[in-house]
C-alpha cells in the first residue's frame, strides 16, 4: 500500500515512530537533527505536494493531510517544517513563471533546497497587507530591506519567500540565504514548536535577481501569500488531528493502567467524560479536515472557507484535548516522559499561527453573513 506518489506507508510509519521517540529530545534542544531532515527529503516527504511533473511525489490533498496528521502526532515541529516548505512550493506552483517552477520546484521536491516563508514583522502580524519590508527595483534586479520574525525553519532555509511592499503594492520575492545583507538570528526559547528552528531574518539592502518576483506587483498579499497561508491552514488543521489522536491514545492507555482509590482511574466518571470529549473532538476535527480535503480536490470555491473552519475547530479541540490529557496524567503529564506536555504547548501555538482563532472567527462569520445577505 502506498501514499500518493509512491511513498510506502511502512516507510512513513517507520520514520514517524523513530521521530516520536526523538521528539522530546528535539524539543529540549530546540532543533531537529539534520539527518532527520535529510531523511524527510530523501523519502519525498519534505516536498510532498510538489507534482510529479516537477520531480515531487505529488501527494493529493487527503494523502498530504494524513501525512500532516501522522507527523503532528509524532512531532509538531517537524510537521511545521514540512508545512512551510510546501507553502512556498505551492505559491511558486500557482503564481510562479515557468522558469521559476523549473528552477525551484525540483530542488524543493528533492530537499536540495529548503524553503521558508517570511511574513510577520515587528509591527505587522495578522494584517499582512500592511507589511513594511521594502522591495525596490535596482539596475540588476531588486533590493530588499526589512525584518521578518518567527520564521519557521529560518535557521536552515536556503531560500526565503518574502512578502514585502513595492511602489506598486505588496509583492512576493524569493531571496536566497547567501545573498549579501541577509542576517539570520535564532529566535531562542518559545512556548511551543521549540524545535522548528524559528529565526528572525533581517534583509539589509539584500539583492534579488530580476526574475525573483513571484507574480506581478500588487499580488504579493492577495494572491501569493493567500495561497501559501491557505495551504498552511490546511496543514495545521491536519496536524491538530494528529495531536488529538496522540492525546487520546496516551490518556486512554494511562487511565487504564493508573490505579487510585482501589480501581483504575478509567472507571471514574469525570475521567470518562474527558476521554469522551477527546474522542468527539478528534472525530469531528478529522471529519472537517476530510471535508476540506475533498473540496480542495474538487476545486470547490468553498474550499477556502472549509479549510478555515477545519483549522479553527481542530486547533481549539487540540488545545482542549491536550489540557485534558495533562489533567488525566496529573504530575506525570507535566514532564517530558509523556508527549502530552509538549502537545499542550504546541497546541496553543496552533491557535495562533496561519491566522489566529480570532481572525478565523471573523472570516468564518463574514462568509456566513455574506451568504445570508
Amino acid at each position: 500500500m502506498t501514499i500518493a506518489g509512491g511513498t510506502d506507508d511502512g516507510t512513513v510509519a517507520s520514520f514517524t515512530a523513530r521521530l516520536a521517540a526523538k521528539a522530546a529530545e528535539f524539543d529540549a534542544r530546540g532543533r531537529i537533527d539534520p539527518d532527520v531532515i535529510d531523511e524527510l527529503a530523501a523519502s519525498g516527504l519534505l516536498g510532498a505536494t510538489v507534482p510529479e511533473r516537477h520531480g515531487g511525489p505529488g501527494y493529493d490533498d487527503l494523502a498530504y493531510g494524513r501525512l500532516c496528521a501522522t507527523l503532528g502526532a509524532a512531532c509538531s515541529s517537524t510537521r511545521s517544517l514540512v508545512t512551510v516548505h510546501n507553502m512556498v512550493a505551492q505559491a511558486i506552483l500557482r503564481w510562479g513563471t515557468d522558469e521559476q517552477r523549473d528552477r525551484w520546484l525540483p530542488a524543493l521536491a528533492s530537499g536540495e533546497t529548503k524553503a521558508a516563508f517570511c511574513l510577520t514583522e515587528p509591527e505587522t502580524g495578522s494584517d499582512g497587507g500592511a507589511v513594511a519590508t521594502a522591495v525596490r527595483p535596482a539596475s540588476d534586479g531588486w533590493v530588499v530591506d526589512g525584518t521578518k520574525l518567527w520564521v519557521t525553519g529560518g535557521t536552515t532555509a536556503d531560500v526565503f519567500l518574502v512578502i514585502g511592499r513595492a511602489e506598486a503594492g505588496p509583492v512576493a520575492v524569493l531571496v536566497e540565504r547567501d545573498a549579501p545583507g541577509v542576517t539570520i538570528e535564532p529566535t531562542g526559547a518559545v512556548l511551543g514548536l521549540r524545535a522548528a528552528m524559528l529565526a528572525t531574518v533581517r534583509f539589509e539592502a539584500a539583492p534579488a535577481p530580476p526574475d525573483a518576483l513571484v507574480a506581478r506587483p500588487g499580488f504579493g498579499w492577495s494572491h501569493v501569500a493567500a495561497t501559501a497561508l491557505d495551504h498552511g491552514r490546511f496543514s495545521v488543521a491536519w496536524g491538530c488531528v494528529g495531536i488529538l489522536r496522540s492525546c487520546l491514545d496516551v490518556a486512554t492507555a494511562y487511565a487504564l493502567e493508573r490505579h487510585q482509590f482501589g480501581d483504575v482511574i478509567a472507571r471514574h466518571q469525570l475521567i470518562r467524560r474527558l476521554i469522551a470529549d477527546m474522542e468527539t473532538g478528534h472525530t469531528a476535527a478529522d471529519a472537517l479536515a476530510c471535508d476540506a480535503a475533498a473540496r480542495r480536490r474538487d476545486r470547490d470555491p468553498s474550499a477556502i472557507h472549509a479549510t478555515m473552519v477545519a483549522k479553527y475547530f481542530a486547533s481549539g479541540a487540540a488545545a482542549r484535548a491536550a489540557a485534558d490529557a495533562v489533567q488525566i496524567l496529573g504530575a506525570a503529564g507535566t514532564g517530558p516522559h509523556y508527549p502530552v506536555e509538549r502537545h499542550f504547548r504546541d497546541a496553543k501555538i496552533m491557535q495562533i499561527i496561519e491566522g489566529s482563532d480570532q481572525m478565523q472567527q471573523l472570516a468564518i462569520a463574514d462568509h456566513v453573513l455574506r451568504g445570508a445577505g
